[in-house]
């Protein structure tokens, strides 16, 4: 039987401000990303993950980003490599640490954002990001989420991390295939009926429609829906139902 893992951006609330509904969300995937504090989560939040997750057999991925608490982690930074290296550890050992008390673990790491993108795409200072991303998952003993035939697929080989290739059933690709950016027309998709489409055409052939109108391959193990999309509720159940009717099982990969 075919198998793919369903992943989403979980917890991404801080204080008294709520992002999505993340109750409804962990019946529905098998990983669950959790912010971790630099763009989005708090100490209670990341608390309220890790149980939820345990709850519902649900596995747990650190969601470093940038320190961009403001811009949602979204906009382009230029860090250090040492220091963003240190941050990714910070954010991972705080997950971790909160995960523990209730008997959970965290089990990858999937950045988030702006982050991302950069660490996918080529020239020196991204690589040098990648390697920072890198280097913090290996000392964590952590696989790394990330765009199949990016930069950071060969910059992880490196340092001997695990890579798992993840596919965007809710966002739009370029024809390199990477995502378009969210400032792009047509970048967020949103029609459960195309999401559902997009998320059987790359688990079931390989292949996603780009925003030109081209058609490319993409090998996946994980494939996201992002909570904060609207109506990310509906979207996973349509994704999930529509993989389980096809003979698709549902499961994580860590």
């Amino acid at each position: 039987m075919a198998t793919v893992d369903l992943n989403s951006d979980l917890g991404e609330g801080f204080g008294a401000w709520r992002m999505g509904d993340d109750a409804a969300m962990y019946p529905l995937v098998s990983s669950a990303n959790l912010a971790c504090g630099f763009h989005a989560g708090d100490a209670s939040t990341m608390l309220a993950g890790a149980r939820l997750a345990l709850e519902h057999g649900v596995t747990i991925g650190a969601h470093p980003s940038y320190r961009d608490l403001a811009g949602f982690g979204r906009r382009a930074m230029d860090i250090d490599p040492h220091e963003l290296h240190a941050e990714v550890l910070y954010q991972v050992a705080a997950l971790r640490g909160l995960a523990a008390t209730v008997g959970a673990e965290v089990r990858y790491l999937k950045p988030h954002g702006a982050l991302y993108p950069r660490i996918s795409g080529t020239g020196a200072a991204a690589e040098g990001q990648a390697d920072a991303v890198a280097r913090a998952a290996a000392e964590c003993g952590l696989p790394i989420l990330g765009l199949p035939g990016s930069a950071i697929e060969g910059i992880a080989a490196d340092h001997g991390v695990r890579f798992i290739a993840e596919g965007f059933a809710d966002r739009a690709y370029l024809a390199d295939g990477t995502l378009a950016p969210r400032s792009i027309p047509g970048a967020l998709i949103e029609d459960p009926d195309e999401v559902t489409d997009r998320a059987l055409t790359m688990v079931l052939d390989g292949e996603v429609d780009t925003l030109d109108g081209d058609r490319i391959g993409v090998q996946i193990a994980s494939l996201c829906v992002h909570g904060d999309t609207p109506g990310a509720v509906e979207l996973a159940r349509g994704i999930r139902a529509a993989l389980e009717e096809h003979g698709v099982e549902v499961r994580a990969f860590a």
